[in-house]
């Protein structure tokens, strides 16, 4: 039974890349940072399935000693800062988790256990101000943002433990993937959390920023397999997993209004505060390499996506 670690399994992304490889017959290690409430709402049905043990990407004694104790097959390194607003509020926290915090881990990897596979959550904010579009592997990064700043760090401090010392070392360029378990800040999240509150005249009205950007959504439950197909290939390398399609927050908008039988217009608003000091206008991706070497293609469509969002947060708010 091979056994996975994963930093940042209470997220969306950790919580879908568990039950996956619980599915697949691991044993499956979960990183937690010690508080005083569990805030496990993702994981609350896997808690008796998983092994959850206590270390901090700031602490670099504590990821060593789980990554010593537990000698994994495979790192999934997934935990950050990972809202692009707050990185404007608080740059040094977010570097500090999501730029050397990858350093951390690949320090304890590099002391703890050579042979495990590692796996780095890139994203696509570190193309930003994008050099060409579709945006593949060899597109030259442009962050926007302290948090892709800090992204782009972390990819290439990956690149350089790799290449420095030989161990198996990746990263995969995520585009846009969410879910209903994505968290209430992500636009999509929120668009669709206000329809269903809309809906069910628990309010009238939802503020959003730039309803022109552009974004590559998929389904972060796709997503997490494209993690675990990299981490299986004979040599280590880097990948961007996308769609290849783009779509505007207003198309968003109206994808899930219209899917509530509401109009989008009616209810959103435009407000200064939630336009980014830099924006990032268009990304979309080039997921070619994917497709050819791993195999990998996105399963559910945006539209499908938008539904499954929509009701979800329609049965939650229900139910209350």
């Amino acid at each position: 039974m091979p056994t996975a670690l994963i930093t940042g399994i209470t997220g969306q992304d950790g919580s879908y890349l568990a039950e996956f490889l619980l599915e697949k017959g691991y044993e499956v290690v979960g990183i937690v940072r010690r508080s005083s409430t569990t805030p496990y709402e993702r994981i609350s049905h896997l808690v008796d399935k998983v092994e959850l043990v206590s270390a901090d990407l700031l602490d670099q004694t504590s990821l060593t000693d789980v990554v010593h104790d537990h000698q994994p097959d495979e790192i999934y390194n997934l935990a950050a800062q990972s809202f692009v607003q707050t990185s404007w509020s608080q740059p040094v926290l977010t570097g500090e988790f999501t730029a050397l915090g990858v350093t951390r881990m690949l320090e304890a990897v590099k002391k703890a256990a050579r042979k495990a596979r590692f796996y780095q959550a890139s994203s696509s904010e570190q193309f930003g101000k994008v050099h060409e579009t579709p945006q593949r592997e060899s597109t030259p990064f442009y962050p926007r943002s302290p948090y892709g700043v800090a992204k782009v760090y972390g990819h290439w401090i990956t690149v350089n433990y790799r290449e420095s010392f030989g161990l198996y070392a990746v990263s995969g360029i995520l585009f846009n993937h969410e879910s209903p378990r994505r968290g209430l800040e992500f636009v999509t999240r929120k668009v669709t959390d206000a329809v269903a509150r809309i809906k069910l005249g628990k309010q009238k009205q939802v503020a959003l920023g730039n309803l022109d950007a552009r974004r590559d959504w998929g389904f972060a439950g796709d997503y997490v397999q494209a993690m675990w197909m990299m981490l299986q290939q004979p040599e280590p390398d880097d990948y961007v997993i996308g769609t290849g399609e783009t779509w505007s927050v207003r198309d968003l908008c109206e994808a899930a209004f219209s899917y509530a039988g509401l109009d989008y217009r009616e209810h959103v608003v435009q407000d200064p505060k939630f336009f980014r000091p830099a924006e990032v206008d268009l990304l979309v991706s080039d997921p070619s390499k994917a497709l050819a070497k791993l195999g990998w293609k996105p399963k559910v469509t945006f539209h499908q996506l938008v539904q499954m969002m929509v009701d979800a947060d329609i049965a939650r708010h229900s139910t209350r």
